[in-house]
Formats: C-alpha cells, structure tokens, sequence
C-alpha cells in the first residue's frame, strides 16, 4: 500500500505544474477531509480548514512538497440544447437557475446533472434534452464562492432577512431565506 500523503492547502489553478493528479466529479470536488488515490497510485489525505470546491485545474499542496492536479471526472449528465425563439438557451438557463440547479453553460448547450423531473420540466419548455457522459464544471457562485448553493450574503432585509417559497415544478415547495451582506 502506498504511503500516505497530506494536503492542506489549495492551489487555485495550480494543476499544469502537478507531477500526479486526482479525477473527481462534482460532488466529489466538494470536500473538506478525504483519503484521495491518485492516477500514479499515490495515496492522500486531504485535510483542509473548510470544506471547499474544487475547480478543474486546481491542485492540492502536498505538505512534503509537490502538487496533484484535481481535474473534472465524466460523470452521468443531461445535455440541453434550446431552438429560438421559445426554448432560447438564455430562457432555459434562467429555468434551471431559478430551481438553484447547478449548470454548465457552453456557446451552444446546458449540462446539468441527470434530474428526471429537470429532464421533463425542460422538454416542457422545448427544449431537447439528451443523457450524455461527460465531465461537468458548472458556472461558480456569483459571490466568488464556487457553489452556487449553501451561500451567504450578510446584511439581512428586515429582522428576518429576505425569504421566498419556490414550487419546482414536481409537487415539492420549499422555503429559502437569503441574507444579502455580500459577506465572505
């Protein structure tokens, strides 16, 4: 068995100078402490602060020096395709963003990860909608924080902050409360 390495830290965009490197889908670039098997067969523990998003092309700082590169995994997805004026791809974003659903956005196509109800919604709408395997790097937060769920906006509207119910559109309503400093 490999011997175990430690890392600590983060290295934004780091990746191209790694000898070694970690393939993980989203959900697994989510992470704060992991026992991570690289390509090379090299064994680390992940041990950050906080739990933190990776990016594709970030990578991790080996406390004995050195970097593995964190790239994006291929994982199961939906691939949407929109056809103007109706199912435009700037109108079927904004759908799957109102719904806080994380989103890859490409010149000519939405990836999202494999949802049935998402899939049905969008067809709905006009959009073609396909499975694909591929990997998947979702647009970031818009406060710089990576997610684009679990945020936290500071300065809250009134004693109780600014909250909303959303219907996502399969029988499930929900409430979210949204606290909007712009804190980080």
């Amino acid at each position: 068995m490999a011997e175990l390495e430690t890392a600590q830290e983060i290295r934004r965009g780091g990746g191209a100078e790694a000898r070694d490197r970690v393939r993980l889908n989203y959900d697994g670039r989510f992470l704060r402490r992991k026992v991570l098997e690289t390509e090379g067969g090299a064994r680390v523990l992940v041990d950050l602060a906080r739990t933190t998003s990776l990016d594709a092309g970030d990578a991790l700082v080996l406390s004995g020096g050195g970097l593995v590169a964190v790239e994006a995994a291929a994982e199961p997805l939906l691939e949407v395709r929109g056809r103007a004026p109706d199912a435009s791809l700037v109108r079927l974003a904004w759908h799957i963003g109102n719904r806080h659903t994380p989103c890859q956005v490409e010149p000519d196509r939405l990836l999202i990860q494999r949802d049935h109800v998402m899939a049905d919604m969008l067809a709905r709408l006009g959009a073609t909608v396909a499975e694909v395997e591929a990997p998947f790097t979702p647009e970031g937060g818009a406060y710089g924080e990576g997610r684009t769920h679990g945020h936290d906006h500071g300065a809250q509207h009134g004693p109780e902050g600014h909250g909303h119910t959303h219907d996502h559109g399969h029988g499930h309503h929900h409430h979210h409360a949204h606290d909007h400093s712009h804190e980080h």
